[in-house]
């Protein structure tokens, strides 16, 4: 009987688990010696949502018809909705193994909420609005979860944003080894063929701690008290990975995936300053202080252009026939986008020098675009820089976040190790502790069917690594347009969601 255990750690960053901290990360170079490992390539955007779910379904954004958190129901300016598991229309990894009569165990993986019944037991993540929720399938495992964790399952780190980062470590690593003592319980005590589980504490920890380790960071303090926070959290992560292994039988496959990676955050672009700056947006009354942008402060008769903040950020077009109050006219729609992007590239730093924005079309970057996409979507500086979306800044350039502390961004390359049978490797012709290179996120599904021997659906757009990494697997697809039918958040769930989300940086 073949298994495989998927260790999820959101945010986990390539130069740390592969150069700088491998030899004092013993079970992970363990694992990368007796395997192959790589930079795993994350979507547009790379971002939790819908990074993890383009990962465990080898469908790009497009396909899956979300692009972040938040989501336009429609060309209205007020319908917005935050993709849960009940917008996600695509079959997941456990989908297909359910089919074959495979059990799995899910532990906190991003958009198992609400959680669907499946064969085995799903604990849903961070976008749980609390714990009176219910967030785990069975409903019964709601109820021995806080047992098992020493009294509280700590679904997500709250009040994120904050100064008093001794706090901050501490919640973090509590977080962590609880999630972990779940993890070894249902390890050992329930029958499973798959397994995988998320930690987001590599991730918070990153945003957190990351000036104080990186002397290029512009807040960077030489000799800093919290120097080696992160370097000894992942020491920290991988000797509980240790204690998992001890726990699998030798036969065990596993894998070792992140959704994408972290870099140091030089500031954040005022991307609605900016447009109201050039003309595109405009506000009914002037705002004086930094605020938060809202449908109704906008005079939509005469904006062109708004835009949504986060670590990277969403441009919409005010076109006319399309939304309620358009004004650009649809036969100029690709023109005056085409200047829009030129102009967002251009936009340099407080010196005005270049930072290397790139800005992306939807339909050139996905395989098809359902549901309402995006009109642009913008890197500042290459990721170096976030959006912010508040207006009434003093500045278009900011050095502090818009939603609190936050010394990261998101990163473009993950990590991805897989320690399985030699034969197998050998078969694609890999050799144990090769470091491989061109891989993909949208590769981890169809490598998992593939090492369970089920047939890899033509309209996965990735590739198994199982059968050769130089095969070409990439497929051009297309997709029917879908109705969202879907079971939202209440609007209580909806507030405790955006509240949560914008403390962690994604709003």
């Amino acid at each position: 009987m073949k298994r495989l255990f998927v260790i999820g750690l959101d945010c986990a960053t390539p130069q740390f688990v592969f150069d700088a901290w491998r030899r004092e990360m013993p079970n992970l170079d363990r694992l990368m010696n007796h395997g192959v490992y790589g930079e795993l390539e994350s979507t547009i955007p790379p971002i939790t949502v819908p990074a993890w779910t383009s990962m465990l379904s080898s469908k790009d954004p497009g396909q899956l018809g979300f692009y972040g958190f938040r989501n336009r129901k429609s060309y209205r300016y007020e319908e917005l909705y935050f993709a849960n598991a009940s917008y996600i229309h695509e079959k997941r990894v456990w989908n297909y193994l359910e089919n074959e009569g495979l059990t799995s165990i899910l532990v906190g993986i991003p958009q198992t909420f609400p959680p669907k019944p499946l064969r085995g037991i799903m604990v849903g993540s961070f976008l749980t609005p609390d714990k009176s929720a219910d967030y785990t399938y069975p409903r019964m495992v709601k109820e021995e979860l806080d047992r098992i964790a020493d009294g509280d399952y700590i679904i997500d780190v709250r009040n994120f944003r904050t100064d008093d980062k001794d706090w901050l470590l501490r919640e973090i690593y509590l977080m962590t080894k609880r999630r972990f003592k779940v993890v070894k319980h249902y390890l050992k005590s329930e029958p499973w063929d798959f397994f995988m589980f998320v930690e987001m504490g590599i991730d918070r920890i990153h945003h957190g701690f990351w000036r104080y380790q990186d002397k290029d960071h512009r807040l960077y303090e030489p000799g800093h008290a919290y120097k080696n926070v992160i370097k000894e959290y992942y020491k920290y992560v991988d000797g509980e990975i240790g204690t998992i292994l001890d726990d699998l039988t030798p036969e065990t496959a596993i894998m070792v995936v992140s959704d994408h990676g972290a870099k140091k955050m030089d500031g954040a672009i005022c991307v609605n300053d900016w447009l109201i700056q050039k003309g595109y947006l405009h506000l009914k009354t002037s705002v004086d202080k930094p605020s938060k942008l809202t449908v109704e402060m906008i005079d939509w008769n005469r904006t062109r252009v708004w835009a949504e903040g986060g670590y990277y950020s969403r441009i919409f077009l005010n076109v006319e026939g399309r939304e309620p109050n358009g004004v650009i006219p649809q036969s100029e729609y690709e023109s005056f986008r085409r200047s829009l992007m030129k102009a967002l590239e251009a936009l340099g730093d407080e010196d005005g020098q270049p930072i290397g924005t790139r800005v992306f079309k939807p339909e050139e970057v996905y395989r098809t675009v359902i549901n309402i996409p995006p009109d642009l979507i913008v890197y500042f500086g290459d990721l170096n820089w976030r959006s912010a979306g508040t207006i009434g800044n003093d500045n278009i350039h900011i050095f502090e976040n818009d939603t609190g502390p936050d010394d990261a961004n998101h990163a473009e390359k993950g990590v991805f190790i897989f320690k399985t049978d030699p034969a197998a490797l050998n078969r694609a012709g890999l050799e144990s502790g090769s470091k491989l290179e061109g891989l993909s996120l949208y590769d981890f599904a169809p490598t998992v069917l593939d090492y369970f021997g089920i047939s890899i659906p033509g309209d996965m757009i990735g590739r198994s690594i199982l059968k050769g990494i130089s095969e070409d697997m990439m497929r051009v697809i297309s997709s029917e347009e879908r109705h969202l039918q879907s079971e939202e958040y209440s609007e209580d769930e909806e507030e405790k969601i955006r509240k949560h989300l914008e403390s962690l940086g994604y709003l």
